[in-house]
């Protein structure tokens, strides 16, 4: 693992155990951060998470002798499909609040450890590092914020830490295993699948609590970001 990777971890704890103290008091604000966030989550789906899916249908030799072309997006759909169950599960079946947060922080501790099992193993190094802390650090503090809002002191008290462990156990999954390409690819591609389902229906602002220009500059700002590091460092 590249000193760049564990750091890159580091922030991952880090923005879940503090994610409801760095982010600003104020409604506008808040409006506007949690708009620049949806604009960047978006941009990283579009210009770096789907062309991604899309060289792993290729590069991996087992989708590639498939003939539907189309295998590893039936993965990610897997992916929306247990995430949006798990969801809808935990708010319309559980008959106490206590029941719902922990179905629900049980999961996104299994998805935390698979994102960082995914960012660890890659081995990024330099402005890679930067760019995965910068689009997964702002969609993980959304992710946190969403269920300090539902579960305000549950979460503060045991929920963080819960998230904070799956990095960690991602982190020494990512160090200690190493996966088959074929199985490297199975895992990003559902943990994208999840993510994309994330970003559209719970990371993007209402209508009442949006902020389009400053949405619009995260758009940009991070497509154009994504876009260089490709054409200078071919990745």
């Amino acid at each position: 693992m590249t000193l760049a990777a564990f750091l890159t971890g580091l922030v991952f704890i880090t923005i879940h155990l503090l994610a409801n103290t760095i982010l600003p008091t104020g409604t506008l604000q808040k409006i506007r951060w949690f708009s620049f966030s949806g604009g960047l989550a978006v941009s990283y789906v579009f210009v770096y998470v789907l062309p991604s899916l899309h060289l792993e249908q290729q590069n991996i030799e087992f989708f590639r002798d498939l003939p539907m072309e189309s295998e590893v997006y039936f993965i990610g759909l897997l992916g929306v499909i247990m995430f949006y169950g798990s969801q809808l599960f935990a708010r319309q079946n559980s008959k106490d609040t206590s029941g719902s947060f922990w179905l629900q922080i049980s999961f996104y501790g299994v998805y935390n450890m698979l994102v960082a099992y995914i960012v660890i193993s890659s081995d990024v190094s330099g402005v890679q590092a930067v760019f995965y802390s910068l689009a997964i650090g702002l969609h993980f503090i959304a992710v946190a914020h969403d269920m300090w809002r539902e579960f305000a002191d549950k979460y503060n008290k045991v929920g963080r830490f819960v998230l904070a462990l799956g990095i960690v156990f991602g982190w020494i999954i990512g160090m200690t295993v190493e996966f088959s390409a074929l199985v490297q690819t199975i895992i990003f591609a559902f943990i994208s699948g999840a993510m994309i389902l994330n970003v559209f229906k719970y990371e993007l602002p209402q209508d009442g609590e949006a902020h389009f220009p400053t949405f619009t500059v995260g758009v940009v700002s991070y497509t154009a970001l994504t876009l260089s590091l490709k054409f200078f460092f071919e990745w």
